[in-house]
């Protein structure tokens, strides 16, 4: 296995949400054989690309925002706080590349994501008629069936 400590070059920063964008150099990469397409290249070339970002000790993020990603991406954040992001579906480490960088952006977006506020809603007033009207129909329905009550 090869790494490679900076991800691309310069100081680019990675736009994840309005207001916060992580720095490239924030992340590391992983090179590995592939076993995806690529006939006798795959294996001969470390196409297989992983992206580690430590989420723990990134200085780009809130506490906050750190412990909704760490929920939010717990099955692909690591005990020591590093997100990993694979992707080997495609022939080159360039493009494999591109496209860990892609995921972790739409990851990360989906997680920092604020939910939507629940509106609370009132039972219409037909819809509550049209239940009990239905409930009295199911009522009067079961009395005539009963045998008549002697006196």
């Amino acid at each position: 296995m090869v790494t490679a400590a900076s991800a691309t070059e310069g100081d680019d920063l990675l736009p994840i949400i309005p207001g916060v964008s992580i720095p490239t150099e924030e992340f590391s990469f992983t090179f590995a054989r592939s076993s995806g397409p690529g006939g006798q290249n795959v294996n001969k070339v470390n196409t297989r690309v992983t992206l580690h970002f430590d989420v723990a000790a990134t200085p780009s993020l809130t506490a906050r925002q750190k412990a909704v990603i760490r929920s939010k991406l717990a099955t692909r954040v690591s005990r020591d706080g590093v997100l990993r992001v694979v992707a080997s579906r495609h022939r080159t480490q360039k493009a494999n590349r591109r496209a860990t960088i892609e995921r972790f952006q739409e990851l990360l977006a989906e997680a920092l994501r604020a939910p939507k506020p629940r509106k609370k809603t009132k039972v219409p007033a037909a819809v509550k008629r049209k239940r009990l009207e239905d409930k009295a129909r199911r009522a009067r329905t079961k009395e005539l069936r009963r045998a008549p009550r002697e006196t």
